[in-house]
């Protein structure tokens, strides 16, 4: 098997040992995104719809990096700090995926890196 590192400054760079994505069987496998601004690297203020917006930003960014779009992403995982949250979640992530919304979880943890309230990851196909 073939895998490919993928990193891009366009996206807030990894704060673990993790890469931003990887490139393996004609699947990416997108790690994780929080509302990080990539300029500053820092959390960024405001509503669970700010923040779910910056993850979206992320995610598409770590995606252009692939050569891909939000399209390409078949399976999602939300991570949530408070269930309460999910509509608004939904509401913003509903605008990204207007056609084909990709299969998707949604569970709510404890705590997310750096207190965020909202992480989201995804898998995508090259096809």
């Amino acid at each position: 098997m073939t895998k490919e590192i993928v990193s891009t400054d366009q996206a807030p760079q990894a704060i673990g040992p993790y890469s931003q994505a990887v490139k393996a069987c004609k699947l990416v496998f997108l790690s994780g995104q929080i509302p990080l601004d990539p300029a500053t690297g820092e959390l960024v203020a405001g509503s669970i719809e700010d923040q779910t917006e910056r993850v979206m930003e992320n995610l598409k960014a770590v995606l252009a990096a692939c050569q891909l779009t939000l399209a390409h992403i078949v399976k999602t995982t939300i991570f949530l700090t408070d269930m309460a949250d999910f509509a608004k979640v939904n509401a913003v992530y509903g605008r990204w995926f207007t056609e084909l919304p990709p299969a998707r979880a949604t569970v709510q943890v404890v705590a997310l890196p750096k207190g965020a309230r909202v992480e989201i990851e995804a898998v995508a196909s090259q096809d």
